[in-house]
């Protein structure tokens, strides 16, 4: 039997055609199961994604012909971050169900990303007799382990024991699982004693319709300078700190800049602390003057910042893949990429990318001045970089892989 008809959960945060990336909980994954969902209509696979309402939001938007965004309300009609939606999980399970019956929906398999939409899954799924496949995207007790802190503060802000106590339980009911790393296979033995014969792995892949090299000269990035390019949310396992310690040191010996995008349109106050220790310490070094936080970067601009930036440098304390290291990559930008974390399973230092621990300030230095000042190398890293892209990473590839993946389980 052909499949025809999924069903995808990616439950918190903004999850929008055209998605806020940088807004609280509205990252890497939210690109990630919009891109795989197209393409997996492509194949003539139609995708309902299913998410939560709040807000007034629309309960139905088209994102592409064969994929539709469902927007299902629960708790509270606002926003509320992921860490404090665990009490609410229940009730969104109950109203996809009366949902899909009222509309007379049905689906041969349901696909959950991150552990709250597993935890919907694991309630939802056997009530409509189907199974479900889960992708964790990070698991709770790795990101626990290396984002270090204060115990009792971490468990405060992040609720990792009842984060890890479901993602067993998801574990134990998914049909199968997929990782997007084989680090990520092992990390499930070590911190969750749990391995699979249905578990694969399947990396990301990048929109090269969008990340290439081609240009029209637009200019966006707000520096004069030749410019490092650094992206994600404005967090404190993002590595920007060690980003901006590492600059100071690069600013001492070339005339460059370094900006720094990504953060929510309307940031709350955890960002905002963070983003002012963060220009506190590029004061500290002397080099504020040099260093630009360009906010949120409009899907638009992002192919821009990337192609005109002498490199650009993902940073991260914990990265279980790292999207935004490929994006650059596609665009023709050589990259400086942390490896902790699953890229350094797919990239190779001083082939396609330079590898770094970024805790490590003097070979983050290191790495980022060899990126910009050395040309031959600048160039191997961006041809080999662009090889890399076209037979790994594009999304028409990995959609197969998920549909070979897909039809064990119905």
């Amino acid at each position: 039997m052909k499949l025809d008809h999924l069903g995808m959960f990616s439950v918190h945060g903004y999850v929008d055609a055209e998605p806020r990336l940088g807004a609280t909980d509205t990252g890497g994954q939210v690109t990630y199961v919009l891109e795989l969902s197209r393409a997996l209509a492509a194949l003539g696979v139609a995708v309902d994604l299913y998410t939560r309402g709040f807000e007034g939001r629309a309960a139905l938007e088209a994102v592409s012909e064969g994929v539709r965004i469902i927007r299902v309300p629960c708790g509270p009609d606002k926003f509320i971050i992921k860490e404090e939606m665990l009490p609410y999980w229940p009730e969104f399970a109950d109203n996809c169900e009366r949902h899909i019956r009222e509309e007379g929906l049905a689906y041969q398999l349901f696909h959950s990303h991150y552990w709250d939409a597993g935890y919907v899954c694991r309630l939802l799924a056997p009530r409509l007799g189907i199974n479900f496949v889960h992708t964790s995207h990070s698991l709770g007790a790795w990101k626990r382990e290396r984002m270090g802190g204060d115990p009792a503060e971490m468990e405060k802000l992040y609720r990792f024991d009842e984060r890890i106590a479901e993602e067993k339980r998801v574990f134990a009911a998914a049909a199968g699982i997929t990782v997007t790393n084989a680090a990520s296979v092992e990390k499930y033995k070590e911190y969750y004693a749990f391995e699979s014969e249905n578990m694969v792995v399947i990396p990301p892949g990048v929109n090269t319709a969008r990340f290439n090299p081609d240009d029209d000269g637009r200019a966006v990035a707000g520096t004069e300078r030749p410019y490092f390019f650094s992206l994600s949310r404005i967090d404190t396992n993002k590595g920007l700190d060690s980003l901006i310690n590492a600059f100071a040191r690069v600013a001492r010996e070339a005339d460059l800049a370094l900006v720094i995008g990504g953060g929510s349109v309307a940031p709350e106050e955890r960002e905002r602390l963070v983003l002012e220790e963060l220009r506190d310490l590029a004061a500290t070094h002397g080099v504020d003057e040099r260093v630009t936080f360009a906010g949120y970067v409009t899907d638009e601009d992002l192919p821009y910042f990337y192609r005109r930036a002498r490199a650009f440098v993902l940073p991260s304390k914990f990265e279980p893949f790292g999207m935004t290291a490929l994006e650059a990559m596609a665009c023709g930008t050589p990259v400086v990429a942390t490896n902790l974390g699953g890229l350094a399973r797919y990239l190779r230092d001083g082939y396609d990318a330079l590898l770094v621990d970024p805790s490590d300030r003097e070979e983050l230095t290191a790495a980022m001045l060899r990126a910009a000042a050395d040309e031959d190398l600048a160039g191997r890293l961006v041809a080999q970089g662009h090889e890399t892209i076209a037979r790994e990473f594009t999304w028409e590839a990995i959609a197969e892989k998920h549909v070979a993946f897909y039809e064990r389980f119905f």
